[in-house]
C-alpha cells in the first residue's frame, strides 16, 4: 500500500512540474508586450552558418520611447559571436526598404531619420544610442 502511495505522489509531483513548465514557457515576455508597435520594414542575415551570424533589422516606432526600443533590441535573437544590430526609424517619415551586409547598412539619406540604434555585440556586450548619425 506505501508502495502504491509513493508512486502516485511522485507522479503528481512529475505532472506539477509538467504543468508549470509548459505554463512558464507559454508566458514569457514577447514583442507584443511592449508598449509601442514596432513594424519591421527590412532585415538582413548573412548566408554563412559557419561563421558569426550577422543580423541588421530595420524597424519602424510610433514614438521615441527609448527604454521600449531597448527592450525591443534585447529580445531580438542573438547567436555567440554574433552581432544583431536595430536601426530604429520614426513610422511618419521614410525608412529604408533594404539593408546591405556592410556599413553603410542603408542608403544614406536614411541616415537623418534614424532616431535610435541598439546593438548586440559578438560576446553579448549590448550598447543603446539615440540618433545615431547625428553628427554625420
Amino acid at each position: 500500500m506505501k508502495t502504491k502511495r509513493l508512486f502516485y505522489f511522485i507522479g503528481i509531483l512529475v505532472m506539477a512540474m509538467v504543468i508549470w513548465m509548459v505554463s512558464d514557457t507559454i508566458s514569457q515576455p514577447g514583442v507584443k508586450d511592449l508598449k509601442m508597435d514596432f513594424i519591421e520594414v527590412a532585415f538582413y542575415r548573412n548566408e554563412n552558418n559557419t561563421g558569426p551570424i550577422k543580423r541588421i533589422y530595420a524597424v519602424t516606432v510610433e514614438d521615441t520611447i527609448w527604454s521600449e526600443m531597448r527592450k525591443y533590441g534585447e529580445l531580438m535573437p542573438h547567436t555567440k559571436y554574433g552581432n544583431t544590430q536595430v536601426f530604429f526609424f520614426l513610422s511618419s517619415q521614410e525608412s529604408p526598404e533594404k539593408l546591405r551586409s556592410e556599413p553603410p547598412y542603408f542608403d544614406v539619406r536614411f541616415d537623418k531619420y534614424c532616431v535610435g540604434k541598439f546593438e548586440k555585440k559578438p560576446m553579448g556586450e549590448e550598447s543603446f544610442s539615440k540618433y545615431p548619425f547625428k553628427n554625420n
